[in-house]
């Protein structure tokens, strides 16, 4: 037990340096790397090097440490320095108190974590008026300690020689409170105390959830947790979330405890440990003397009064950090997978993107995304001119020969697909494939900026049927101007740390972008600006250098535009491909710092880059470990070798589309036992969501996504991917569609036992409203609101 009452044995302790080597070590054993790897990726992290620079073109150095690790190290670093800093200051707070002493010196600096920081500094830290400062200065510090250093005394006796009317103290039962108080703040404040209780509540803990009285009604959505209790090491991240969203509108009252029977016991389990901790001779039983009974009651006062809301409210706060955590880890893996899908190409494409009333609007666009001609159509009601769209279409399509035709899939998404698939069925000598692609953001786009400056004079609504039709192209060119958090793929994502929210996105879309690279001489300002080096501003001026002096004809032409200086070329210049340029290595992913290597490697075979790049066998008869120098080690000259063979390769899948169900374009259309195929458009910790053409995405439960143990989803299935599902169950009135990937399992999914979730299935609306996931009725999200309830 820490000594609060101690003071510095010397006059002023000598305060520990910063010492960088401790986080080196530190981060090292977290991410079972050695400390040289972490030391060279934190100089290169200070010294400005983005993460995929240093994972691509440093992996000497780091000892080829990859993104995944590298942003693990990055976010670690952060919260490691912080604690470095907060250390630093604690140090000096307690010293300037002449408070500090050696025991407690080793003990902060030792301490290896914020939370142990913070315990072992409350006692000494800065507090308004308590009633325990009230006690001590009307000098009842003594009577507690009289009574803890007496086994024998009676406190009330005690008590008699410490009334002073002078100080308000008028009676033995207000000299005893203050001195319990006195005590109580000492114990509450006890780091051996709090670490003991938090762990115990940690493993044994119970959160409990009730209606506020009187919400019941306004409530409803939330009904599920009306009457709910589930132990704090199982709750998922998502039920922790959807609980939290209750209290926070009002309806659902939260609290800490343990379970009904040991709640019940006499002593408090917790008040029996903390009496265990602290050696504390208490006890309840009537028969105890004075001194024990009046202890016992210190303690329960002590985790009564001072602990247990304490303690609720703090993990209650770690619930929601871990889910936030875990909510942004779930919207970040499934965003890669939305960036990375497989891009069709540089394909002519007329772009629909659906509405009923308003018209489907309409975009025609050439192989290189640019805007050839807009309209709208008005197929559906109230004018139903079928005939009139059905020619505007043919029109289009005789004048600019498009391949592909994407169709967003939000409101009438089906039925703009049957009029387009109708026609090709009248006009066979069309060749044109319908794809139906997900319009997650279109609207949020449309309304920016950013599509203002790209295109001033076209309407609003029809800037979406143009950003559909490029993201069929190309979705990681066309999703970047997308605020990524607008983009539907995470669960909650309204409800996370906003910040750590965009932090944790934004490095997704910045190793996705870097891991294809971007052609600069077509590559927009928003695509350039997520390259490693560059920024806002390099990415407009680059843009505004091409269009006035055209193409760049090589990568060092680059150094011409205006603020792209050496370490922006150092950091960007591997990401930046020029197809066709002076140099054809300026087309692969190969540093310009490394050309001296390939010189050497082109000599040796005596032949020329053109001739060999993209040349199977082209290196046969020459090893990698021939051309290693002091600069460049093997798994760089491997990674030349490699994009020598395929310069240029992208990591994206090939490009398919699936294949919806003629006749199945509403719930109606659905019957049990149906098989159909559908894309995957959200993965979270509990399934994923499949959308099979009739505007309400089905939702594999993952207990129905594979016949063997699942434990994360997204091990079986990816947002992008086709997949094959069997509908268990529709649920028209609360349009919900239970999914199975295990394509032998009976129709009706088997009722789960009592205690277990008893969902029947979910599904997510289609919609072009750029929403998110958090668009359920009574605000639970349709993350939530997909199941009636979660519970294992």
């Amino acid at each position: 037990m820490t000594d609060v009452s101690a003071t510095a044995t010397d006059s002023v302790l000598a305060l520990p340096a910063a010492d960088p080597l401790r986080i080196v070590t530190q981060l090292a054993e977290e991410l079972g790397a050695r400390a040289a790897q972490v030391a060279a990726a934190v100089e290169l992290l200070d010294d400005g090097s983005t993460v995929p620079f240093i994972a691509r073109y440093r992996k000497e150095a780091t000892g080829g440490l990859d993104d995944t690790v590298l942003r693990n190290l990055e976010v670690r670093l952060l919260y490691l320095r912080d604690m470095e800093a907060r250390r630093t200051a604690i140090l000096e707070s307690i010293q300037q108190q002449s408070k500090l002493t050696k025991a407690l010196l080793d003990e902060i600096v030792g301490a290896d974590s914020k939370q142990r920081l913070e315990d072992l500094y409350a006692p000494y830290k800065p507090k308004r008026r308590t009633r325990a400062q009230i006690a001590r200065e009307a000098g009842l510090e003594p009577l507690a300690d009289a009574i803890l250093a007496d086994t024998d005394c009676d406190p009330a006796a005690l008590a008699q020689g410490y009334l002073n009317p002078e100080v308000s103290i008028n009676d033995v039962k207000t000299a005893l409170d203050g001195a319990r108080d006195i005590l109580a703040e000492r114990y509450a404040e006890d780091a051996e105390v709090l670490a003991d209780l938090r762990e115990y509540l940690n493993r044994s803990g119970m959160l409990y959830s009730k209606v506020v009285d009187g919400k019941d009604a306004e409530g409803g959505n939330f009904r599920d947790w009306f009457d709910f209790r589930e132990t704090l090491r199982t709750l998922p991240s998502h039920r922790i979330l959807a609980l939290l969203r209750g209290r926070q509108q009002g309806v659902l009252d939260l609290r800490i405890g343990l379970d009904e029977e040991q709640e019940a016991l006499v002593p408090h389990p917790c008040v029996g440990r903390l009496i265990d901790i602290l050696g504390i001779d208490a006890s309840y039983d009537i028969d105890a003397s004075p001194r024990r009974r009046w202890l016992g009651e210190v303690a329960r006062w002590t985790w009564r009064v001072k602990l247990q809301t304490a303690f609720e409210t703090e993990l209650i706060g770690q619930l929601r950090d871990s889910a936030e955590q875990e909510a942004i880890r779930v919207f970040a893996a499934n965003l890669k997978d939305l960036l990375l899908a497989a891009p069709a190409g540089p394909k002519s494409v007329i772009g629909l993107d659906p509405g009923i009333r308003t018209g489907v609007k309409v975009a025609a666009i050439d192989a290189t995304g640019k805007v050839l001609e807009t309209t709208t159509i008005y197929p559906f009601e109230p004018r139903r001119d079928v005939s009139g769209s059905v020619r505007t279409l043919l029109g289009l399509a005789a004048k600019y020969k498009p391949e592909l035709v994407a169709i967003g899939n939000g409101t009438a998404s089906r039925e703009t697909e049957k009029l387009v698939r109708d026609m090709l069925a009248q006009y066979p000598e069309l060749k044109l494939t319908p794809v139906v692609v997900s319009e997650a953001g279109a609207s949020v786009y449309s309304a920016s900026e950013l599509a203002a400056q790209e295109f001033p004079d076209m309407d609003v609504s029809l800037r979406g049927a143009v950003s559909i039709a490029r993201r069929l192209q190309d979705p990681l060119a066309e999703l970047v101007k997308i605020e990524p958090k607008a983009i539907g793929v995470g669960q909650y994502q309204h409800d996370v740390n906003q910040r750590e929210l965009a932090r944790s996105l934004d490095a997704v879309v910045e190793d996705c972008v870097n891991a294809v690279g971007v052609d600069v001489n077509t590559a927009s300002a928003a695509l350039l600006s997520r390259i490693s080096g560059l920024n806002a501003t390099l990415a407009r001026n680059i843009v505004a250098w091409r269009d006035e002096n055209g193409p760049f004809p090589s990568r060092k032409a680059l150094m011409k535009v205006p603020r792209f200086g050496d370490k922006a070329f150092e950091q960007a210049a591997g990401f930046l491909r020029i197809p066709n340029g002076d140099n054809p290595l300026d087309a692969s992913s190969v540093h310009p710092e490394a050309y001296p290597v390939v010189e050497r490697i082109l000599q040796r075979i005596q032949a020329d880059a053109r001739s060999i790049m993209g040349k199977q066998g082209a290196l046969k008869g020459v090893s990698p470990s021939e051309f290693t120098d002091e600069r460049f080690g093997l798994p760089t000259v491997r990674d030349i070798f490699s994009e020598l063979e395929k310069p240029g390769r992208d990591p994206r899948p090939e490009f398919k589309t699936a294949q919806f169900k003629e006749g199945v374009n509403t719930l109606n259309d659905l019957h049990e036992g149906m098989i159909l195929e559908g894309v995957v458009t959200n993965v979270a910790n509990f399934g994923a969501f499949v959308d099979i053409g009739v505007h309400q995405d089905g939702l594999v439960h993952i207990s129905a996504l594979s016949h063997t143990f699942v434990k994360d989803p997204r091990d079986v299935v990816r947002v992008g991917q086709t997949v094959k599902v069997k509908v268990q169950e529709v649920d028209i009135a609360r349009k919900r569609i239970a999914l199975t990937m295990r394509l032998d399992d009976d129709s009706a999914p088997a009722r789960r036992a009592p205690g277990g979730s008893n969902d029947r299935g979910g599904g997510r609306p289609r919609s072009g409203a750029p929403r998110g996931n958090d668009s359920a009725a009574g605000g639970m999200g349709a993350m939530a609101a997909a199941f009636a309830k979660l519970k294992k």
